[in-house]
């Protein structure tokens, strides 16, 4: 929610619960340290970023905290009567990855002690900054955890870059976020888009490989909804650094078994979790559509 920096905003119901219960007072406070501790961090961030692109990323992110804290700040005197005085409340790691990796997991926190926030509040108009607040550091949080997956930060051996990548990467990963869930699925439909793209590019037509590549693609369209639904940002396909051509098609069968399996066990996964509704439906379609992709390509490995 963007305001007006000379807009006063004026928050009914609220003042009258300052003295009795000052916990939302306190928490405001707390939030306004953090976006003013997120703005002098990301800076730093910024300019030590390796590219452009997240440079310019980070800078968009660092004006969304500005925001924050400039909501934050009005609502604070609106309801105190007081101007806060922000404080730093953590000191900027000053190497890049450590930089993002605790701008990650802060921004995971953040967006959930915003909700908290959203649910002890009862004026309308708070309720909706702080539940703003929290869907731009969920989202800022899927940046993070996307530069921290980028090539650059792994060593040479792209076998060590695929196991954090699509189902490996959901399965090998100790927590999952629905973002993060999302960002492994549509990486192992890339991969798998990849992968059966290389079989037919050098071993002509195989029905078998032609149809279930067409399918993947509306895999792909299925979870492009969702992150367009969640305002999740959606990762560039660089999948192709992981494929290999096989030995030959009984070994191209043998790897689009292996694929999905991974892809099931993965979905596998994401569904013991609690999700959104329209996310568990899509979820559960992809996951009943690789088992039958699976025994295709099982019945394709047994005929050799």
């Amino acid at each position: 929610m963007q305001t007006n920096s000379n807009e006063v905003l004026s928050f009914n119901g609220e003042q009258d619960r300052v003295n009795k219960d000052t916990k939302l007072v306190q928490d405001i406070k707390k939030a306004i340290d953090g976006e003013f501790s997120a703005i002098s961090c990301y800076k730093q961030l910024a300019e030590n970023a390796p590219l452009a692109d997240e440079m310019r990323q980070i800078r968009e992110i660092r004006q969304d905290e500005i925001r924050h804290f400039q909501d934050f700040s009005q609502i604070y005197t609106s309801i105190t009567g007081e101007k806060p005085s922000p404080q730093l409340t953590e000191e900027c790691p000053t190497d890049y990855r450590k930089g993002l990796e605790t701008a990650f997991f802060d921004e995971q926190q953040t967006s959930e002690f915003y909700l908290d926030i959203v649910d002890q509040a009862k004026d309308s108009k708070i309720k909706d900054i702080f539940r703003r607040a929290a869907a731009d550091e969920q989202n800022h949080a899927v940046w993070f955890l996307y530069y921290l997956n980028r090539p650059q930060f792994h060593d040479n051996s792209n076998r060590q870059n695929e196991e954090g990548y699509g189902a490996k990467g959901a399965l090998n990963a100790e927590e999952l976020t629905f973002s993060q869930a999302l960002i492994y699925a549509i990486q192992d439909e890339y991969l798998a888009q990849s992968r059966y793209s290389n079989i037919l590019d050098n071993f002509g037509e195989i029905l078998t490989f032609t149809r279930i590549k067409q399918a993947e693609l509306r895999h792909i369209e299925a979870l492009l909804t969702l992150f367009e639904r969640y305002q999740i940002p959606v990762p560039e396909d660089d999948s192709a650094q992981f494929v290999s051509t096989p030995e030959n098609v009984k070994d191209a069968y043998r790897k689009g078994v292996v694929g999905e399996i991974d892809n099931i066990a993965m979905y596998d996964r994401f569904l013991s979790f609690q999700l959104p509704e329209d996310a568990r439906i899509v979820f559960t379609q992809l996951r009943n559509a690789s088992v039958n992709h699976l025994e295709a390509f099982r019945r394709g490995l047994a005929r050799g």
